[in-house]
């Protein structure tokens, strides 16, 4: 999947001029945690978030004043901090250089962007042009959806080709002492595993499977270093 395919193509966005409280009252009144900024041309030059805004003089949250020593050694670093926690408009607060993905960029780079940086929200561009917006919501719609298509009632042969094969790809998985039947869309799973964290990895691949319906852990466990075995109701 792509960005295009799941984004949001209703965007709000702000300017440089807007003042901190009206951006904070679209936020509010939009339930979004943050917004793009265009200039003029509607090229973007910045990123507003609910972030930029906790450090505020208006609050007591702007944080301990710089000290003499650095107001003498990095006087432009000082007053960078005094126009972020007191200016009254969004190009005082906002993050300058924001990164963005385009409509073509995959949902597995988006997300890996999201999680690196700590975004909630990404713009869309489109020959420099703002087309959308990707954030944490729009992914909890696509995977809710996804999660819904592939449980859709298959045949018991289709579930367990579909098991079988998961399992034979997982490097982790028991090669042997593992069977796996399916009646009426509902799997039983018997033998021996050596881990629970073994345990919980098959029976989420078997959940997973398209059109289950029920899982039956038969599973028992049996301990690398005594031999001992645990059937599933004991664990």
């Amino acid at each position: 999947m792509n960005v295009a395919e799941i984004m949001n193509r209703n965007t709000i966005a702000v300017q440089p001029r807007t003042t901190v409280v009206d951006a904070a009252r679209i936020m509010l009144a939009n339930h979004v945690s943050g917004l793009p900024v265009l200039d003029e041309n509607g090229t973007l030059v910045g990123v507003v978030t609910e972030g930029d805004m906790l450090r505020r003089a208006e609050i007591g949250t702007e944080g301990t004043p710089a000290g003499w020593l650095k107001a003498l050694l990095q006087p432009a670093a000082v007053a960078a901090d005094y126009v972020a926690t007191h200016s009254r408009h969004v190009s005082g607060v906002m993050t300058h250089n924001p990164v963005f993905v385009t409509p073509d960029t995959s949902l597995a780079e988006a997300v890996q962007i999201m999680l690196r940086k700590h975004f909630k929200r990404l713009p869309v561009m489109e020959n420099n042009k703002l087309v959308g917006i990707i954030g944490r919501t729009d992914l909890l719609k696509a995977l809710t959806a996804k999660l819904i298509e592939t449980h859709e009632l298959v045949s018991d042969d289709d579930i367990l080709a579909y098991i079988k094969n998961e399992i034979g790809q997982a490097k982790w998985a028991p090669r042997s002492g593992l069977q796996v039947a399916v009646k009426d869309s509902v799997v039983t799973l018997e033998g021996t595993i050596f881990s629970d964290e073994e345990r919980r990895a098959v029976v989420t691949i078997v959940e997973n499977a398209p059109g289950v319906k029920e899982v039956k852990d038969e599973l028992v466990f049996v301990d690398p270093g005594s031999g001992l075995a645990f059937p599933a109701a004991s664990l």
